[in-house]
């Protein structure tokens, strides 16, 4: 028999639903739905650049991240041209790659789960065009501290573009976290890629947004679809930008989560290392397998990376403590209490 889906931590949605306000901006777009949306999102992207407080020829605005990296990859990649990136991330990009006809070259991540930057350095050559880095990353949750990321800047050549993927920067609470936008007028070939649909809360509306150089976003601009960005996703982006302290105490809430949930199940043997996303990387060699069977029995809906990993999405405190109590029992038959508590006491992270 099927088991019910109870919770929902796969895709690293928000739990919460769209604000009152936000809600009612969009009832109120619904109701012109029988008009087109602007040809292109003007007078989004002027109001997402005030925001971030930049020049609105700094801002290209597309459906969701992805299709902002979409409409960057046609602006600058030619068939046969290749992207370098780590893996395992984000899952779309090897589609977006093979949608442009680059090469995907991959470069495995590092034990403990964060992007290789030397390696990622060195995979580059003539006939790459792009390099991300996701930052946090996704699947892991680790980070990439300023001066590493400006190091690595630095040393990309010049006719590689650098696309710095931040889906999840909001959650990040690490004094080492980059300022992207600082780092554009020193590095041109920098894009950097944020969403609504993680913080705020908006993933089924598909509005995201990339901040560079002029010039760089005026290449990405000419890939927009035009009427790309429909009405009532522009009112809800719109209304969530006037509704900013609220939204950040839901940051907030999953980022306290986030910490209460990992030292529960680092206490119950699970090694896991600290998230700057709004999820958990539980990772090969703890038992990833039985934990997924167990989520799955107990109506969990997480990602699973079969011999690699578990990605649990932070969830609602109720959506937690299911997952604790899944959990429980397979991180205890891991190790006896006394690994447990010294796995704790190290911060979930085993040393040799």
């Amino acid at each position: 028999m099927d088991i019910p889906v109870l919770h929902r931590l796969a895709l690293n949605e928000s739990p919460f639903p769209p604000l009152p306000s936000v809600r009612e901006a969009m009832r109120a777009a619904v109701a012109e739905a029988h008009r087109y949306p602007q040809f292109h999102p003007d007078d989004l992207t002027e109001r997402i650049a005030a925001w971030c407080r930049v020049p609105p020829a700094r801002v290209a605005v597309g459906s969701g991240s992805v299709g902002v990296a979409l409409q960057l990859l046609h602006a600058v990649v030619e068939r046969g041209d290749s992207m370098v990136y780590a893996w395992r991330t984000f899952d779309a990009y090897p589609l977006l790659a093979s949608m442009v006809g680059a090469r995907s070259i991959t470069v495995p991540l590092s034990p403990d789960g964060r992007q290789d930057l030397p390696a990622l350095l060195a995979a580059l050559d003539h006939r790459t065009r792009v390099v991300v880095l996701c930052n946090p990353h996704n699947p892991t949750g680790s980070l990439i501290t300023a001066d590493d990321l400006v190091d690595f800047l630095r040393r990309v050549p010049p006719h590689v573009t650098v696309l710095l993927d931040e889906a999840y920067v909001e959650f990040a609470r690490d004094t080492r976290l980059p300022d992207a936008l600082a780092l554009l007028d020193a590095h041109p070939g920098l894009l950097v890629l944020r969403t609504f649909s993680k913080a705020y809360g908006l993933a089924a509306l598909r509005v995201g947004y990339g901040i560079g150089s002029p010039d760089l976003v005026a290449r990405v601009r000419r890939q927009q679809l035009p009427f790309g960005v429909n009405s009532v996703a522009s009112a809800a982006v719109e209304a969530s930008l006037r509704a900013g302290d609220e939204l950040e105490r839901r940051v907030e809430s999953v980022t306290a989560e986030r910490e209460r949930l990992r030292r529960q199940l680092v206490t119950l043997g699970w090694r896991i290392r600290p998230s700057h996303t709004n999820s958990l990387w539980l990772a090969a060699p703890d038992p990833v397998e039985d934990g997924a069977a167990a989520l799955a029995a107990a109506g969990v809906q997480a990602r699973h990376y079969p011999g690699e990993g578990i990605r649990l999405t932070v969830g609602s405190r109720e959506a937690n403590d299911a997952v604790r109590t899944a959990l429980a029992a397979v991180g205890r038959d891991r190790m006896s209490g006394g690994d447990a508590v010294s796995v704790a006491r190290s911060g979930g992270v085993v040393r040799a």
